[in-house]
């Protein structure tokens, strides 16, 4: 049996994840699920979002379905997602971008990069270190080296004209996708983002550096109908972590209006991970059928709420169990 931790975290995260675990005990009832609460809420209480028991807590869970948490422009705030993807070294952040016509996935490395977590400030300046070690480069070449082995090819997002950090990231991607035997070419991300919105056809995996891969993702969901479609795996070699693209979005928070979709998709991506790809595959033809149906939220310009879009897709995973 699966031990499951739901992070709801802030804003509409108490919105969308409890649609996203109904869902998940439906299509698995077996599951064991536990709550843990994180996030700005938590801090503005207690002055900790994040504490070492709460890192045990994720630790001991065999998938963590996690919502959205505010991060606010306050120097004494840590960033929770930072703090739980360094601490259980979830190295490897899966983004698909899929839709009509596209399927494109993006591989962004998780825990190094300009979010490495090294920074200060000075009277008269704010510094934040870029790191990029050949370990870090070498495992999440691999990653996406396998995922691409069994797709099409790979291109790696990177700006090595400008950045010697990049150098470094783009030749041990190169080497690792040759010794797999994967088909590779090198973009520099400025040029990518552009074309891989023109030409979605010509990517396939796609693998980056942390803020080039936070951007570049978060760009291509015009591709599919914005932010609120999109899912996202944190993966690392003893935990994993699913959460929904999209931020807590407190200007909606408890309207119900927010878009569940990324937060389902998300749970899909859980369940394949945990070894049941039918009923991920169940769980994203049942949203699918939903949106074929033309029950959409207020962003994809319908009229349904979280709660009821929730509902339906809960329907039809019924239906298809049956």
């Amino acid at each position: 049996m699966a031990k499951v931790a739901v992070v709801e975290g802030d804003g509409i995260g108490h919105e969308v994840v409890p649609v996203a675990r109904e869902i998940l005990a439906a299509v698995r009832p077996d599951f064991e699920f536990f709550d843990v609460e994180v996030g700005y809420g938590l801090w503005e209480r207690t002055g900790s979002a994040c504490g070492e028991e709460t890192i045990a807590d994720l630790q001991s869970a065999d998938a963590i379905l996690f919502g959205a948490v505010t991060t606010p422009p306050d120097p004494g705030y840590r960033s929770v997602l930072l703090q739980i993807r360094h601490a259980l070294d979830l190295y490897a952040n899966v983004r698909p971008i899929q839709g009509e016509g596209v399927d494109i996935v993006i591989v962004r490395e998780n825990t190094e990069g300009l979010y490495s977590g090294i920074e200060w400030t000075e009277p008269d300046r704010a510094c934040t270190v870029r790191v990029v070690s050949r370990r870090g480069s070498e495992r999440i070449a691999r990653y996406a080296c396998t995922l691409a082995g069994s797709r099409r090819h790979l291109t790696i997002g990177n700006k090595a004209n400008v950045l010697k950090s990049d150098c470094l990231f783009v030749e041990v991607c190169t080497a690792e996708a040759a010794r797999m035997g994967v088909p590779c070419r090198a973009r520099y991300i400025d040029a990518l983002c552009l074309d891989l919105l023109m030409h979605p056809d010509l990517y396939d995996v796609v693998v980056t550096t942390n803020m080039f891969g936070d951007i570049l993702s978060d760009a291509a969901a015009y591709l599919v109908g914005g932010l609120g479609l999109l899912p996202s795996a944190n993966i690392g070699k003893r935990a994993a972590l699913f959460e929904p693209v999209h931020g807590s979005a407190p200007d909606i928070a408890g309207q119900n209006i927010a878009n569940p979709v990324a937060a389902i998709r998300s749970a899909a991506m859980l369940l394949s991970h945990l070894g049941d790809p039918a009923s991920a595959a169940a769980v994203e033809e049942a949203v699918h059928r939903v949106l074929r149906a033309g029950i959409r939220t207020r962003d994809l310009g319908g009229v349904a709420g979280t709660r009821e879009f929730g509902a339906a897709v809960l329907r039809e995973v019924g239906q298809r169990k049956a």
